[in-house]
């Protein structure tokens, strides 16, 4: 994609990545808008299938971000590190509070609320149509070795020297 935010980390190869829940270009069905933000969904956490990675991909990162959250920096919904190489797909909800979904082996970072979960798109009324850049990065390490304190924005820059391949779909929401 070339408009995409994620090319300030590296230009990189892409592959397929699907989901039975959020669809490219098209408008965010209410799960997946946020319910702790009052905009009407319910923080829930969007399936994700990946496929025509390459070869040598050690693990994967998932990462949801809106570039154009009026905070100077954007804003990370989502960010899960390591997940094992052998797993190519999360089930809907599985960024819940527990993580229920996540597999052994990858964990989840806080997300610019301070949440250690998927939080739903909320931007502010009157701030037009946001884009949700959803990205499953093919990495090179089975782990990028980052604390439990990392940022998403940390993660990023150690995918930097790290992603061997990025798969990506970017559904939007407004709020009126």
């Amino acid at each position: 994609m070339t408009n995409s935010p994620y090319n300030q980390i590296a230009i990189v190869p892409t592959f397929a990545l699907t989901s039975d829940d959020v669809k490219d270009r098209q408008k965010l069905t209410s799960p997946q808008v946020s319910g702790i933000f009052a905009a009407g969904g319910t923080d829930t956490s969007p399936q994700l299938s990946w496929a025509g990675f390459p070869e040598q991909t050690k693990s994967f990162a998932i990462t949801i971000y809106d570039p154009t959250a009026p905070t100077g920096s954007g804003f990370w919904h989502w960010a899960v590190a390591d997940i094992p190489a052998t797993v190519t797909s999360l089930r809907t909800g599985a960024g819940d509070d527990s993580g229920s979904g996540i597999p052994e082996g990858a964990w989840q970072l806080r997300n610019d609320a301070g949440l250690t979960r998927f939080l739903g798109a909320a931007p502010p009324a009157g701030s037009g149509k946001h884009n949700y850049h959803i990205a499953v990065h093919a990495v090179d390490v089975a782990s990028l070795g980052l604390g439990t304190d990392a940022t998403p924005a940390f993660l990023g820059f150690n995918l930097s020297g790290h992603t061997l391949a990025r798969a990506e779909i970017t559904p939007w929401w407004e709020a009126t």
